[in-house]
């Protein structure tokens, strides 16, 4: 539900089809716009702003601001522009200029050489040209390119290239809006990643929550953190879109504050949704033998790492005990979440104290992984 305070944005695709639109209608009808009309795929009628509209030779050029809303965005404010020229060959042909990425990897929505627009811009480019074709009774071809001056830089600012998109933005959007949910933004961004990276690595993943869990890997296990994903606060959404990917095994790292969590069976670590970390602690360490004292100790820290380090100055054997059973209470959790076979590796660490624990088959996932 989106907060009534909250505005909303238009999408880089919406942007490109409003200035295909105007470029075309100047071409054609050699009409100038100040604003175009655009029913966005979720049905919302926009009226677009025109911030330039103009010849070129025989080509016509039009652009538009893009607005973000309340969701945070790199792209806000910056200018998206439209080409339109006539050409002999029928049909709408789009392509992408200056600033628009091309894609180098496989798993995204075009192929590898293509322009980064997206399937749902791309019907939209296409619905709002063949509307001014047809109110010219227009019926030869119509080539469009889009381009974005300042999207070399920006792009900078994304995971553009670390998704094999390079030399600028992507013209992206499925509604043509940009609600002001970031949370459903990222978790769209984060299946985008782990799509191409099943695609183009052999069956195997790797995923951490953010930036403690790839910083280990390259410090520990010199892993390129580019070829891990991070998955932020969304583990049970995307071991569900595990499922549905080629993956025959997954190496999780996570920081022990984040993944007791899931040894609870709290699939969404955010605080906001639950924090269990001293009660999982504490019964996990009175079945490996703790005395109340010390689980009473645990439940009054403030930090995961405090209660680990009082656990294990108390009895290392016990601490060892404790961190198995987590180990193996998270494995179940993930196991139960999929829906088929697939070899999960965990690593858990903190950051005073390195690996915690450790599945069996992590050094194997390692060795055939680099």
């Amino acid at each position: 539900m989106i907060e009534k305070n909250l505005k909303i944005g238009y999408t880089t695709g919406s942007c490109a089809a409003a200035a295909a639109k105007g470029a075309v209608t100047l071409l054609l009808l050699n009409q100038k716009l100040s604003q175009v009309s655009l029913q966005t795929p979720k049905g919302i009628i926009l009226q677009l702003q025109l911030q330039c509209c103009y010849w070129k030779e025989q080509k016509t050029i039009c652009a538009v601001k893009k607005y973000s809303g309340d969701d945070p965005d790199v792209t806000n404010g910056m200018l998206l522009y439209a080409m339109a020229e006539k050409i002999e060959e029928y049909g709408i042909v789009i392509d992408g200029g200056k600033g628009i990425g091309r894609v180098t990897k496989r798993g995204l929505q075009r192929e590898i050489g293509e322009a980064a627009i997206n399937n749902v811009p791309i019907h939209m480019i296409k619905q709002c040209v063949q509307e001014v074709c047809t109110l010219a009774d227009y019926n030869k071809g119509i080539a469009i390119t889009i381009f974005a001056p300042e999207g070399v830089e920006i792009a900078k600012k994304t995971y553009n290239e670390k998704l094999g998109i390079v030399g600028g933005i992507s013209i992206l959007g499925t509604s043509g809006i940009v609600e002001p949910m970031s949370e459903q933004a990222l978790l769209n961004s984060i299946k985008v990643e782990l799509n191409m990276k099943a695609i183009n690595s052999n069956g195997t993943i790797i995923l951490t929550f953010g930036n403690y869990g790839s910083d280990f890997l390259k410090k520990h296990f010199d892993i390129d953190i580019d070829n891990a994903v991070k998955i932020s606060n969304f583990i049970g959404e995307c071991i569900d879109f595990v499922n549905t990917l080629p993956i025959q095994s997954l190496l999780l790292v996570g920081h022990i504050g984040k993944m007791i969590k899931i040894a609870g069976g709290v699939m969404q670590t955010h605080s906001k949704y639950a924090d269990c970390r001293r009660e999982i602690i504490g019964v996990h360490a009175a079945m490996a033998g703790a005395e109340s004292e010390i689980i009473k100790n645990i439940m009054e820290t403030v930090t995961t790492e405090q209660a680990l380090f009082l656990l294990r100055e108390y009895n290392e054997v016990i601490f060892q005990k404790t961190m198995h059973t987590i180990l193996q209470k998270i494995i179940e959790h993930i196991q139960y979440r999929l829906q088929k076979e697939i070899e999960i590796n965990i690593i858990l660490f903190s950051e005073k104290m390195g690996i915690l624990a450790q599945s069996q088959g992590v050094e194997a996932f390692l060795k055939k992984y680099l």
